[in-house]
């Protein structure tokens, strides 16, 4: 029976064929992931269900080629797959991985097919070595098998079949300019080059002449395995080298790129465990999608059990990849055990420390910490929020920038200040804080100010309460610090009268202000959430607008001047324009532009 691929995969596939061959070398480590999938699923079946304890089952990948015909064959004694899982792994993507995928394409075509792997789209890449690839598979405890058959142009055919064993076996149709690939040196090359760590033997069987005592040729039939199928994790550390690591870990992220550094440690005692965890040098491309993957692995006694349990470690460190072994939980743990289990909560506390005890060393190295920073300092600033037995970790481990530099932390903040406060101000743009009219008496007074832009900010810095003896003091909550003198106050009372007239409805105090400098007034959004307004206008809400108060300046000469204006015309329009334009300096846009732009005009008009 024939089927059309989605539309997205149509789209993937072209990509494939046209566009990311220049690596295509990689088809084969995704297809033996795949199949290592496959294998790990039946393994921890035939170790927790009961149906499948007396299967037949000694794991391995094996790879056979023949040169003459092109073609180059995958099998795995897996779990196997139905008709209906052909058609939905094989023909459809969950989770809209392949639209992600077409999405972060840079145009780099070495690093984006680096990609597929991270992606769920690994298998599609065989197209872009064989022409035609057929899938046959049977699944474990089923009767039937079936053959999936595609050339990769737009459809695929599924059959009924025979197949002896249950599993699945990849038959690639290699094109000419991939024939390479049916070569025992070059297959070799590869698995030792990506999958050498990979738990299972990968066997390759092949042909090989040789020459008798008589002179004659004779062909033997030979099996090799040609990967170390040990399990990283459980080698010593002393024999291991840098390289392994990497190629591990570029095995297990489907990330071509090196990790920033990783923790191996083992623990022994009244808890037995291992753990490997990576810190990426560059975020996965989910990192802040609710679907996101957990990165992390947990096994039991080096038997797979999950690779899509979040509670393995805390939210904030979901850019973390790795393995968790146990030897203490069991085989038939449930999910929902796993959520309540007390030595899974041991280890998960005791490596959060060690993984926060790893990112405070990358922190010694600026440079290399400036490039985790960049990547993962929201989710550091998350795990603030949630994580109050590591809270003075992280605050030393966040960076910030401030009106005294960038990448700043709180403790060389705390070296220089002034004051027993941390100040800050937040806002959704960078470059509007660093204007911000509400700065420039600590900017006079030669204190430090945080700039926080990041959405997660205005949700965690009310929590904070203090650092090392220094408390967190939001500026725009901040009273003006100098009382206005009486005389001033009495002063400027009518032009505050004629002024909140002007603008009735459009604010909602207005008042003298001591914390202002340079500029002749400021708007003050009490109680406003800048973040969330921002958050919800992306989610497509209507945010109703609070009045802010109305601060202006009574030492600035433009204010000085406005008191005494007797034109209450151009005075209505010179109070709008000033207020528009403390607005413009708080948010970086106003409501009414148009009006706005017709009162400059007029301003320019009676100025020439």
């Amino acid at each position: 029976m024939k089927h059309s691929f989605q539309t997205e995969i149509n789209q993937l596939l072209d990509l494939m064929i046209h566009s990311l061959y220049s690596n295509k070398e990689i088809f084969l480590r995704e297809l033996v992931s795949n199949a290592s999938d496959a294998l790990d699923k039946l393994n921890y079946l035939t170790l927790s269900d009961d149906k499948f304890k007396n299967i037949e089952f000694k794991p391995q990948i094996k790879i056979t080629f023949n040169e003459d015909k092109k073609l180059l064959s995958i099998e795995d004694n897996g779990i196997g797959m139905n008709e209906s899982e052909l058609v939905e792994n094989l023909g459809t993507i969950a989770k809209s991985g392949t639209k992600s995928f077409l999405n972060a394409l840079s145009g780099d075509k070495k690093k984006d097919s680096m990609l597929i792997g991270q992606f769920g789209v690994g298998f599609y890449s065989s197209f872009m070595v064989a022409e035609k690839v057929i899938v046959t598979s049977k699944k474990a405890l089923e009767d039937k098998a079936f053959s999936w058959i595609s050339d990769g142009k737009g459809e695929y055919e599924i059959k009924e079949c025979l197949k002896d064993h249950f599993g699945t076996k990849i038959d690639l149709y290699l094109k000419e300019d991939s024939k390479e690939f049916a070569n025992k040196w070059r297959i070799e090359s590869l698995i030792k080059k990506y999958s050498d760590h990979i738990a299972f033997p990968i066997i390759l069987f092949y042909d090989e002449k040789q020459t008798k005592e008589d002179k004659s040729e004779e062909i033997l039939h030979k099996e090799e395995q040609i990967n170390k199928a040990k399990a990283l994790w459980k080698i010593p550390k002393n024999e291991l080298s840098e390289d392994d690591y990497n190629e591990f870990y570029q095995n297990l992220s489907h990330d071509n790129s090196k990790p920033l550094s990783y923790i191996h440690n083992k623990v022994e005692g009244s808890l037995e465990y291992i753990t490997l965890f990576y810190i990426p040098s560059r975020a996965p491309f989910d990192l802040f999608r609710v679907d996101y993957k957990s990165g992390v692995k947990l096994y039991v006694k080096r038997v797979f059990i999950t690779d899509d349990d979040k509670e393995l470690l805390p939210q904030y460190l979901r850019f973390v990849r790795g393995i968790i072994d146990s030897e203490d939980l069991p085989l038939n743990v449930s999910r929902e055990i796993l959520q309540q289990n007390k030595i899974l909560a041991n280890i998960k506390s005791a490596s959060t420390k060690k993984i926060l005890g790893e990112i405070e060393n990358l922190s010694k190295d600026e440079e290399k910490y400036k490039t985790f920073h960049n990547e993962f300092g929201k989710l550091l600033k998350e795990g603030l929020y949630s994580d109050y037995e590591n809270k003075d970790k992280l605050l030393n481990l966040c960076r910030f920038t401030t009106t005294k530099g960038e990448f700043i932390s709180l403790s060389t903040y705390k070296q220089r200040a002034k004051e027993q406060n941390i100040y800050y101000i937040i806002g959704s743009d960078l470059e509007l804080l660093k204007n911000s009219p509400l700065l420039e008496k600590y900017l006079k007074d030669d204190i430090e100010v945080l700039l926080l832009n990041d959405e997660v900010d205005s949700f965690i810095m009310p929590s904070l309460g203090e650092f090392e003896g220094l408390k967190f003091k939001d500026i725009s909550l901040e009273e003006n610090k100098d009382e206005i003198s009486k005389e001033i106050a009495d002063e400027y009372k009518d032009f505050l009268d004629k002024t909140k007239g002007i603008l009735e409805g459009k604010i909602k105090d207005i008042r003298l202000s001591t914390r202002l400098d340079k500029s002749p007034s400021c708007v003050i959004s009490e109680g406003s959430n800048p973040m969330m307004e921002q958050l919800m206008r992306q989610m497509g809400q209507e945010i109703k607008e609070e009045a802010p108060i109305f601060e202006i300046n009574p030492n600035h000469e433009i204010i000085k001047k406005l008191k005494d204006l007797n034109d209450e015309e151009k005075l209505k329009d010179l109070v709008f324009v000033l207020f528009d334009s403390a607005k413009l300096l708080e948010k970086g846009s106003i409501n009414d532009a148009n009006s706005f732009s017709q009162r400059i005009n007029k301003l320019i008009m009676m100025s020439v």
